[in-house]
């Protein structure tokens, strides 16, 4: 959270993870050189590499684009979105595996510079029948090289959250290409439909749950409020909230999470300032909202980080009348310390001003 560089530090779930993880690859790999020494005996080390290294890669880059819309739709795939850097920075690791193969099977063994042969060998790019599809690998994979590379904290806190984002976001563009790759490319030479079918299933699998995820947070978004002459805003009832964690609201465009803790209720952004998480589904961890995505964390009462961290988000004033809980859709600056709510957990009835 610092702009100085330091390691990544494993703690015990990125490590499990991390072992899982490997052995799950190491499984897939295991098994696909055995299936392919019975049934195809006679191919070769080189080739068996590049095709191993390829379906892994295109296998791990169809789940990370589909863990974001999944923890959107259903809180318990949160975990794998926590450490999803990890995932996508190993499966650039392979893919740079197979792209250094298949430059050294294809392009090697000629008098000219390789990398100059992958642009020249076949300049049919008006052609999209034998349009050169390894060119397209190549982008994609530089792209993928771009986002390893800056995905420690460090880089998010230099190129700041939106630069960052918008870097990141540039997956899609990678994904396009290789799925075009592999189309012109490795499609071109199967007789069997079962790489088309599998990878159908794979764009209709992505292509749904992001379309799921998006109708349900504009539905979000298209909640109507009764609104009050002074600008408070009814948004939802105090049961609906469990203790330590949060509703989302949406309240004038305004996205707020109310969070409700030690028979208090507090309301601060939606937005997490580390890569704009919401904040409301993560929960109270000692005492801090801790964001679901990568665990920064707030104070509820003036959505400030502990120090020695830095960051903060904005707070909003709430008024709770019976059960109801109406909140001013007008933010305050971030940092700004608003006195929480007071509430009996039992009654649902405010008791009084709660002291910060």
């Amino acid at each position: 959270m610092g702009i100085g560089y330091a390691t990544v530090r494993w703690n015990r779930q990125k490590r499990r993870y991390d072992r899982i993880m490997v052995a799950l690859m190491a499984l897939y790999l295991g098994l696909f050189v055995v299936l392919h020494l019975v049934f195809q005996p006679e191919i070769s080390p080189e080739t068996l590499i590049i095709r191993a290294t390829a379906t892994l890669a295109l296998l791990l880059l169809h789940i990370i684009l589909l863990i974001g819309p999944l923890s959107r739709l259903d809180a318990r795939f949160l975990p794998l979105l926590y450490n999803r850097r990890h995932l996508g920075v190993t499966m650039f690791l392979v893919a740079a595996v197979h792209g250094v193969f298949s430059i050294i099977q294809f392009h090697a063994s000629g008098n000219v510079n390789p990398m100059y042969s992958l642009f020249t060998s076949n300049m049919q790019y008006g052609s999209l029948a034998h349009f050169p599809f390894q060119v397209l690998g190549f982008f994609a994979l530089l792209i993928l090289f771009l986002m390893a590379a800056t995905s420690h904290d460090f880089w998010l806190k230099n190129l700041g959250p939106k630069g960052w984002k918008s870097l990141h976001m540039m997956v899609y563009i990678a994904y396009f290409l290789i799925v075009m790759h592999v189309m012109l490319g490795a499609y071109q030479e199967e007789s069997s439909p079962a790489l088309a079918a599998l990878l159908g299933i794979g764009m209709v699998a992505v292509i749904t749950l992001h379309l799921m995820a998006g109708l349900r947070e504009v539905k979000k978004d298209q909640e109507v409020n009764v609104i009050l002459e002074d600008g408070y805003v009814e948004v939802c009832d105090m049961d609906e909230i469990e203790n330590n964690r949060a509703k989302i609201v949406t309240a004038h465009g305004e996205r707020i999470a109310i969070f409700k803790y030690d028979g208090k209720l507090s309301a601060v952004s939606n937005v997490c300032r580390h890569q704009n998480g919401p904040l409301g589904e993560g929960k109270i961890v000692d005492g801090c909202i801790t964001c679901p995505w990568h665990g920064y964390q707030y104070l509820p009462h003036n959505g400030m980080a502990p120090p020695p961290f830095t960051e903060k988000v904005e707070t909003y004033d709430l008024r709770l009348e019976g059960t109801k809980i109406w909140v001013n859709p007008r933010p305050h600056p971030p940092g700004t310390t608003i006195t929480p709510l007071s509430v009996s957990t039992e009654s649902g009835e405010q008791i009084s001003p709660a002291v910060p």
